[in-house]
């Protein structure tokens, strides 16, 4: 599976971007997907996920009720708009394809990870 982030770019606080995140290969459908991110000198975090279906959404804390996950199957595509963003949601944000086993909230349960793009909010 090979996939490519995008969508990043520099807003100002209260703004809103979508990312999008296009996979290749025939697991996509059959696999939970995840965003994570990582802030410069910070550990990588988990964002946001999704189950096979898109039935099943998992969020993190800081970003519940500002960030969607979304996917189409069809188009081999997952999304994350994020809305009402702040300074402190700036990072490299990574979309990344879940294996068969492990928690959908830890970077290690995912085994296929794209290059990242970067989101940077300003004050």
């Amino acid at each position: 599976v090979q996939l490519q982030a995008s969508g990043g770019g520099l807003v100002q606080a209260w703004g809103s971007l979508r990312l999008s995140c296009a996979a290749s290969g025939r697991t996509f459908s059959g696999s939970t997907m995840g965003w994570f991110r990582q802030a410069p000198g910070k550990e990588r975090e988990f964002v946001a996920a999704i189950s096979w279906s898109g039935g099943t959404t998992y969020y993190a804390d800081s970003v519940k009720g500002r960030f969607t996950i979304s996917r189409d199957n069809a188009k081999n595509t997952v999304y994350l708009q994020m809305n009402s963003l702040k300074p402190e949601d700036t990072a490299v944000y990574y979309c990344a394809t879940k294996g068969y086993s492990g928690s959908s909230y830890y970077a290690a349960s995912y085994n296929y990870w794209g290059q990242g793009t970067l989101v940077t909010v300003s004050s």
